[in-house]
């Protein structure tokens, strides 16, 4: 069995603004093993990114963990000093930010850039740091290093520089990488590559990937196991497979049926009804009650457990309890 890297467990974090308390991400738990990718899925505002963040100790201001740990090798990285968190971001676990137009600092060289997270997380000098440098850019697919490490983000094109970021949180040979939205800003073919990229370096270096994304393509293409987010909380989780092929909460179908159909162009997009929760003011019960075509009584006051729904499949909806409890009916009237 597969060594786990990374278990986080009821992790609650919230933003303290001039509002009150806005509750982004509410009783999150998973675990990553070595070796496997992670997908994060949901529409902007479900609590993906923040969920990363949090992981990175890496949030705005007004943002703070109030409850739940974080378990990296077995140890509370919540608990870390400064210096210990230091030096488990880049060294440990790296991330990829979404947009690689903004996330190269335009002030400095490609090679100042990269050179500096291998001098801050490893013993190098300079000159192998210069090295190591270059041997990344090369390793993730970019030609002519030498002229590269000299140059500023401008000077690259989008897919570029997403590579460049790609290099520098791979180079001190993290444990668990990242990747929030890494191909947003990008064209269709670019992506590709990058995606392609990503699964060749994981395979490579033999590290585990929390990929965070809206697009289920991506999810489809790279991970091992899905985790399905809204308002803040996990509605379902499982494998690929069971995600796509059977979906069990009715967000998650919402999420699949509104993907445009490549085999039937003529066919109408069905959208999710009605509009995403106010985090300021999370309903008592099932966060996606206000929207399902569905909701029970039940679903507007108490929040759904999770429950089994195949192997390696979990999904926190009161359909599937009702059914449940139907299918015991039955069998018991037999």
């Amino acid at each position: 069995m597969s060594e786990k890297l990374l278990e986080v467990k009821n992790l609650h974090t919230s933003f303290f603004t001039d509002s009150g308390e806005v509750k982004a991400v509410n009783g999150v738990s998973f675990s990553l093993e070595s070796g496997k990718i992670l997908g994060i899925v949901g529409e902007s505002g479900s609590g993906k990114s923040v969920t990363a963040y949090s992981i990175m100790q890496i949030l705005a201001g007004t943002g703070k963990v109030v409850e739940g740990e974080i378990l990296y090798k077995g140890e509370n990285i919540l608990n870390y000093s400064k210096q210990q968190m230091k030096n488990f971001r880049g060294k440990k676990c790296s991330i990829i930010f979404q947009d690689p137009m903004t996330s190269l600092n335009p002030t400095f060289t490609i090679g100042n850039q990269l050179m500096e997270a291998i001098l801050l997380h490893t013993d190098r000098n300079k000159e192998e740091a210069k090295a190591r440098a270059a041997e990344m850019l090369t390793l993730v697919g970019v030609n002519e290093p030498e002229k590269r490490l000299k140059q500023y983000p401008h000077e690259l094109s989008g897919g570029m520089r997403q590579r460049v970021m790609i290099a520098m949180a791979l180079a001190c040979e993290p444990d668990i990488l990242i990747a929030d939205e890494p191909t947003t800003a990008l064209d269709v073919t670019i992506q590709a590559q990058i995606l392609e990229l990503m699964k060749d370096l994981q395979k490579q270096l033999g590290m585990a990937i929390i990929m965070v994304t809206h697009d289920l393509g991506v999810i489809a293409s790279m991970c091992d196991e899905v985790i399905v987010m809204y308002g803040g909380r996990v509605c379902e989780r499982g494998t690929a497979d069971a995600i796509f092929y059977h979906s069990s909460h009715e967000y998650t179908k919402g999420l699949i049926r509104s993907i445009p159909s490549t085999q039937n162009m003529k066919q109408k997009l069905i959208p999710i009804a009605g509009t995403p929760i106010n985090l300021l003011n999370m309903p008592k019960g099932c966060a996606f009650c206000s929207r399902c075509d569905n909701a029970m009584k039940i679903c507007l006051e108490q929040i759904p457990e999770e429950i089994w729904v195949g192997e390696d499949h979990l999904a926190s909806c009161w359909m599937n309890v009702k059914k449940q409890m139907e299918q015991e009916k039955v069998g018991a009237s037999k």
